[in-house]
């Protein structure tokens, strides 16, 4: 291992490992440095539901970027990546509305998405209540991944084949650019030289550069998940279901004609508003059948409020919300976790040049899992100053 290298990524998550890869492939040297045995918490902590249908017109072109270096990764090695589609499903006339208004916008940015009929969606999937369902829009290039392997298997994939250097339970401690180049240290007493830096952790950017991030407009939101015990053999659900309140909720959906007028007409006293849920469905490999999910919000530097519990009434309500929807054949859980990832709340990304070598990264939401590779494809040769 060197201790020179062309670009230093602090933080091992989804952001920073797509620039790495990007920058392999480049070939640039790559050193990554993560403060934990592997990584701990947004990237590993999320639906893995890649869905470029679900964001704004901005950042859906990321996405169908991002959908294009999954499936190119997949095809040398596997990172859990599953091309079985999303379908948004709506339960009334205003979220049908919608998807026609949604259907018509992806006929013209050539993005493939085909209105399915009511029967058309009870064929598809077992379970689905005919009393919820009116209509749905599929889109069949979209993908999904297992999150708790997904990083894992790919980071190996840089290391062993790509020649990513990757230093794990490594604190930074400080990083500053002196002569030049970037000086980053470690809490083991290591010091790393680098052409440039790419600081893509919030934790780290909190630590490390605590008075730009008191000045950021970063805010953190707080998601419950929960995932069924195996189905079964005999059950299948195929592919990411999003159902009516994530038509209402999701960014690309604001780009329709009717989004505001229905969004006025909405109880903003109900519990679903109250934390912020909108009901997802994807089935894992296991056979479970993961179930989610809520927001919370709070700004980053008061984090702390948000708790570290779960809260069971939410869990609840998003059960009894889940079963209007679909007929399982349990609603045994079999696990329950929370996760936490940071958001602007006056762009899309947090982005932030120190001098001419160091650039923090980080605020990119919901759109993590989707965006990354495709952004990150982009931004890497403006932080390596390269066409």
């Amino acid at each position: 291992m060197n201790n020179k290298y062309d670009l230093i990524i602090i933080g091992a998550g989804v952001l920073g490992a797509f620039h790495a890869y990007h920058a392999l492939k480049m070939g640039y040297t790559v050193l990554m440095v993560e403060k934990d045995y592997q990584p701990q918490e947004a990237t590993v902590r999320n639906f893995g539901q890649v869905v470029p249908s679900g964001m704004n017109s901005k950042w859906q072109a990321y996405g169908r970027e991002s959908l294009k270096i999954y499936k190119e990764i997949q095809a040398i090695t596997d990172i859990s990546i599953r091309q079985n589609g999303s379908v948004y499903l709506a339960s009334d006339e205003q979220e049908e509305a919608l998807l026609d208004e949604l259907c018509a916008i992806n006929k013209t940015n050539d993005y493939a998405s085909i209105r399915w009929s009511k029967t058309e969606c009870l064929t598809k999937f077992s379970g689905l209540r005919s009393d919820y369902v009116r209509s749905g829009l599929y889109f069949p290039d979209e993908v999904t991944v297992e999150p708790d392997r997904m990083i894992h298997q790919f980071l190996d994939y840089l290391v062993t084949s790509l020649g990513l250097s990757l230093v794990t339970n490594q604190l930074v401690i400080h990083c500053e650019e002196v002569n030049g180049q970037v000086e980053v240290h470690t809490a083991g007493g290591t010091c790393f030289l680098g052409a440039k830096a790419l600081v893509c952790s919030g934790r780290d950017f909190k630590a490390l550069f605590p008075e730009i991030f008191l000045n950021s407009d970063l805010e953190v939101s707080k998601l419950q998940m929960m995932k069924t015990i195996s189905q079964g053999k005999e059950y299948s659900l195929p592919g990411s279901i999003l159902t009516g309140w994530s038509i209402r909720r999701y960014e690309a959906f604001a780009e329709c004609p009717s989004f505001a007028a229905i969004k006025a007409l909405e109880n903003e006293n109900s519990p679903q508003k109250k934390w912020g849920v909108h009901i997802l469905f994807k089935q894992a490999e296991d056979g479970s059948v993961i179930i989610g999910d809520s927001h919370q919000y709070a700004d980053a530097s008061s984090v702390e409020t948000l708790g570290f519990d779960l809260d069971m009434a939410i869990d609840d309500f998003m059960i009894a919300e889940a079963r209007k929807i679909i007929e399982l054949p349990t609603y045994e859980i079999g696990q329950r976790w929370w996760g936490m990832y940071s958001q602007c709340k006056t762009s899309d990304i947090f982005q932030k040049n120190i001098g001419n070598t160091i650039q923090i990264l980080t605020g990119i939401g919901g759109k993590g899992m989707t965006g990354s590779a495709g952004f990150s494809k982009e931004n890497i040769k403006s932080i390596l100053n390269s066409k």
